[in-house]
Order: C-alpha cells, then sequence, then structure tokens
C-alpha cells in the first residue's frame, strides 16, 4: 500500500526513544506554518478511518487511543501469504490485535476490519511485496477463490473483525476479471453475515475500464506520488488528489480517499527511505533546519547534511498537510477519508483525526 519498509530501519543511528524529551515545549516550525495559507475548510464532516500495521502496532494504538472520537474504523493491516499461498499471521499480530480491540470495545464508534495485502513471507526470512503471481494463483479458478475465501471466512470468525479489507496490488491486466468475481462473491459471503467489505484500488488500477460490483467500499490510495522510486517530493498534492477524486466519480457506491502521514528521507546517493511524521520532526530539530512549506502540496521539506557529509532532502506531512488534503477531498465531493497509517504521529495530527 502503501509502500512498506521492515520495521522502519532507517539509517539515520539517531535514538528515537528521546522524541519526546527533545520535542518537548519547541516549535521549529516558527512562523513557516502560520504564514501558509491553507483552503477553507469544507461545512459537511469528514468520516474517517486508519490503519495500524502489526510490526508498529504499539505506537499505532497509542495514536489511536487519542482519537476514538473522530473514527469510524481502524483497518488492522495483518494478513500476509506463506509459501502455500495460506493466510499467514504474525505474531506481532497476535500481540497487537487484542489491544487495538481493546480500545475499539471502549468506543462504541470504532469497529476494526482485517487488512489482507498481498505479501509473501518466506521461511527463509525473505519478502516478496505485493506480488502479482499470487493473485493470479488465488483468482485462477472458482475452486480456488471459493478456498481463498473460506479462509479468509475463517479468520474473521477466529478473529471476530467486524469486516474485511481486500489490498491486493499489481493485479495482473488478465486477472482482473477473475478478481471482479472474487470480490462479489466475498461481498455476499460477508454480506450473509452482517461483514463488510472495503477494496483498496492503486492509482494504476484501471478503473474506468472495469466493471466494479456494487456493495462493497471502494478506497482510492490517493499516495505515493514520490516515494522510493523517485526523486524527492510530496506524497500527494492536490492536483493529484483532485485527479484521482475525478476518476473515482465513475466506481460505484461508497468511495474513500486514502492520504498518508509521514514521508520518505531521500539521500544525495542510494535509496530512499520512510520517516514517520514525528521522525522527520527530530531530524529537523537535531540538524537545525527550518522546514518550508510547500504551496502545491501543504507538505513540509527540508535539507540537511548527515555524519558522512552526504545531503539529505526530507518531505513529510503534519496536521497541516493532512488538513489540506483532507479540504481538498472535501472540495470534490468526498467526504470519507482514510489515513495510511497510525504510529509517532504529532498530538496535532492525532487531534485532526479525532476531530
Amino acid at each position: 500500500m502503501k509502500k512498506r519498509f521492515k520495521k522502519q530501519t532507517i539509517v539515520l543511528a539517531v535514538c528515537f526513544s528521546a522524541i519526546g524529551t527533545l520535542l518537548g515545549g519547541c516549535d521549529i516550525l516558527g512562523s513557516t506554518s502560520d504564514s501558509w495559507k491553507s483552503v477553507e475548510a469544507a461545512e459537511q464532516p469528514m468520516e474517517k478511518t486508519a490503519w495500524v500495521t502489526d510490526w508498529q502496532w504499539m505506537d499505532g494504538s497509542a495514536d489511536l487511543q487519542g482519537m476514538t472520537n473522530g473514527l469510524t474504523s481502524v483497518q488492522m493491516f495483518a494478513a500476509y501469504f506463506d509459501e502455500a499461498d495460506q493466510l499467514l499471521f504474525t505474531d506481532m499480530f497476535k500481540e497487537g490485535l487484542p489491544k487495538v480491540q481493546e480500545i475499539s470495545r471502549k468506543s462504541s464508534l470504532v469497529h476494526v476490519d482485517l487488512t489482507i495485502v498481498n505479501d509473501q513471507k518466506r521461511k527463509n526470512g525473505t519478502d516478496s511485496q505485493k506480488d502479482p503471481a499470487i493473485v493470479t494463483r488465488l483468482m485462477a479458478t472458482p475452486q480456488s477463490r471459493t478456498k481463498h475465501i473460506d479462509q479468509i471466512m475463517e479468520a474473521v470468525t477466529t478473529y471476530q473483525f467486524h469486516g474485511v479489507e481486500i489490498d491486493y496490488e499489481r493485479v495482473a491486466d488478465k486477472d482482473w476479471q477473475n478478481m471482479l468475481l472474487f470480490i462479489q462473491e466475498l461481498h455476499k459471503r460477508l454480506q450473509a453475515k452482517e461483514k463488510t467489505l472495503r477494496v483498496v484500488l492503486e492509482p494504476r488500477t484501471p478503473i474506468e475500464t472495469l466493471a466494479l460490483p456494487k456493495g462493497p467500499v471502494y478506497v482510492m490510495m490517493a499516495y505515493n506520488l514520490y516515494g522510493t522510486s523517485t526523486g524527492p517530493g510530496p506524497k500527494a498534492d492536490r492536483a493529484f488528489i483532485k485527479e484521482l477524486a475525478t476518476r473515482m466519480k465513475g466506481v460505484p457506491g461508497e468511495k474513500v480517499i486514502a492520504i498518508a502521514s509521514g514521508g520518505f528521507d531521500w539521500p544525495a546517493s542510494g535509496k530512499a527511505v520512510q520517516v514517520t511524521e514525528q521522525q522527520a520532526v527530530y531530524l529537523a530539530k537535531v540538524n537545525m533546519a527550518q522546514p518550508q512549506r510547500d504551496e502545491a502540496s501543504g507538505s513540509l521539506y527540508f535539507e540537511y547534511v548527515d555524519e558522512q557529509k552526504q545531503k539529505h532532502t526530507v518531505w513529510y506531512a503534519d496536521e497541516t498537510t493532512l488538513k489540506t488534503w483532507s479540504q481538498v477531498i472535501a472540495s470534490e465531493g468526498y467526504h470519507k477519508l482514510a489515513l495510511w497509517r497510525l504510529g509517532d504521529l504529532s498530538p496535532a495530527s492525532v487531534s485532526f483525526m479525532n476531530e
């Protein structure tokens, strides 16, 4: 999805456990944030949902604790596949799910759904992320689809989920017709059990030519405009969100636009790595960098030089960025927003999600 980097292993050689102490009482943005003007807030409330990942469930749960008034559901990003194409649940998921469900139970507003992603975890410890071959095999025949749906239904019952979210990415063109049959049948099976279904769509999904089944909620990923495969830039900007919102007009039923927290750190040479919002704030502080606000996206960016004298460029989203993207979404006629993802958000961003 959501491009994931295992356990957020950021080669920064800093201790993020000191973030809370170092950030206390400081405002590294200064007048930059005050001088930047966002668009007017929409009148209609924005219905919000958010993801919690198994590998960052502790930080995600901490953020979730502070936004139970603002969310209608939380998606537990938790189910992968083993080498036999069977659903696989990690030990981190099994440890974190009870906490997420406990927080949910204390609020009558928040339901917990299961997100399944086409990542494969191998016995040798390696991963294959967003593997289209998994989708090809699962969707190949009526028998393979039914077997997969049976496993999903069993997981929903076992872990007491309110619903399911399918996040299968890089689907091959030849598999889409079978994928649509799978979505239709899975929705029917879940509906019979009074469970819900959400389906995540990538910007590359050919939604204009697909006869997506009515019934499920469809979520468009309006992020990763810039990332590990590009140079520095924001995860999204106004034009990108508007373009995707326009394309979603033809999708049936309930529609959600997803935005992303945090950002990326691009070294002058080498691959970019993800940073959470608070990690980005910490980097700016310790390197005495003054983040600037990008007008086209509402995102913040700054540069610093590491101990090896290598230059870095960091782009990230803060509360003002999230508000801006939310307002753009509302201006396009949508009032359902999903946030990828909880964990290490600033108090201001948590507050925004709790509105």
